[in-house]
């Protein structure tokens, strides 16, 4: 298995995403293409211990910026995200990871890989750490407007995902509103109810999930369009951000408060741990015909590390064909009312 890396992609590349790379090469049954400028990663090598043998360096001239847009990256092909995706599509790599610009690489990733049969918008699906077990939520960014078919679509994509990435045996899919009954929510939301309603047998639908139930057990995969889903995603980071450095400031502030924090460090490790993006890595954007991954912008080592192996376990377990298969299975169910002729009744929010 190979596995490209977007070396020069991140804020912190490329000395981070070439730290984080090789140490994944810990873990034996991959090889990796390193993409970006030949002479800086070379510098980021020196002094390392890794198996020579089990990395390649493609040069790529070209760096898109964070702030580029998706459209303009699109016409330069020599930068390092472009020659990342092109490697999947000519078949010398079995995914892509990049903590570059998102835009950029999902537009580079959805022209040039195209999408699955039966999908019209790739999603971006994030882990969300919780007590109970880890859920998917999906889209978290690359479709700020979407159709009440187009969540159907998530849905079946994000079960794929829990199914066979997080091992979840049948996982429960939900639907973010603004309230658990079914006559709650925008005109998109009491569509999209009324679509995956029609499909509660093929993906356990379980209704609706409020913001404030994500992280409880009452659903393990969470469909929004990515508008709703990026406010969410950035608002828990902020949340979980704000947490820590209360907890921090108020276990440093007097000698009392420093003895009991000393007593208590193992489990404080564990709470940083589980609300630390670096430990799961990356988001799959599902839906494009090739694994790729899309990293946290500030990604350092740890994280980019766990995006290699979250890459690594979505090719040894086939979430394309999954996905495909599962898309082929609904095209051939009974057809499904049209979405247009339900937002006619719900154009409304609440109930």
């Amino acid at each position: 298995m190979r596995i490209a890396v977007d070396a020069m992609g991140g804020d912190r590349a490329p000395e981070e995403v070439v730290a984080g790379a090789l140490q994944s090469l810990e873990t034996p049954g991959h090889d990796l293409v390193l993409v970006g400028q030949p002479e800086a990663l070379r510098r980021c090598m020196e002094g390392r211990k890794y198996p020579p043998e089990r990395v390649e360096v493609r040069p790529a001239d070209g760096v898109i910026g964070m702030g580029e847009s998706p459209s303009a990256s699109l016409k330069r092909r020599d930068t390092s995200i472009a020659l990342a995706v092109q490697l999947v599509r000519d078949g010398e790599a079995e995914a892509v990871v990049s903590a570059g610009n998102s835009g950029a690489f999902m537009a580079h990733a959805t022209l040039r890989l195209a999408t699955i049969e039966g999908v019209e918008r790739p999603a971006i699906a994030i882990v969300v750490p919780a007590l109970p077990g880890p859920r998917v939520l999906l889209d978290a960014g690359a479709n700020a407007s979407c159709k009440p078919e187009h969540l159907v679509q998530f849905a079946q994509m994000g079960a794929v995902y829990a199914r066979d990435v997080l091992r979840i045996r049948n996982p429960r899919v939900a639907l973010m509103s603004i309230g658990e009954e079914a006559s709650k929510g925008s005109g998109l939301t009491k569509a999209a109810h009324r679509l995956l309603s029609e499909l509660r047998d093929e993906l356990n639908f379980v209704g609706n999930v409020e913001g404030d139930t994500v992280f409880a057990d009452v659903a393990d995969v969470i469909v929004c369009d990515g508008f709703t889903g990026n406010v969410f995603l950035k608002t828990a980071e902020g949340t979980a951000q704000a947490m820590v450095d209360g907890l921090r400031a108020a276990l440093t502030s007097s000698l009392r408060a420093r003895i009991g924090a000393f007593l208590v460090r193992g489990a404080l490790t564990r709470f940083r741990q589980l609300f630390d993006y670096a430990t799961y890595g990356g988001a799959l954007l599902l839906g494009v015909n090739g694994i790729c991954i899309v990293g946290h912008g500030r990604s350092d080592a740890r994280a980019i590390k766990a995006a290699v192996s979250v890459a690594r376990q979505a090719v040894q377990t086939r979430v394309v064909e999954e996905i495909a298969a599962s898309c082929r299975a609904l095209q051939a169910a009974p057809v499904l009312p049209a979405a247009d002729a339900i937002e006619a009744d719900a154009s409304t929010v609440g109930g």
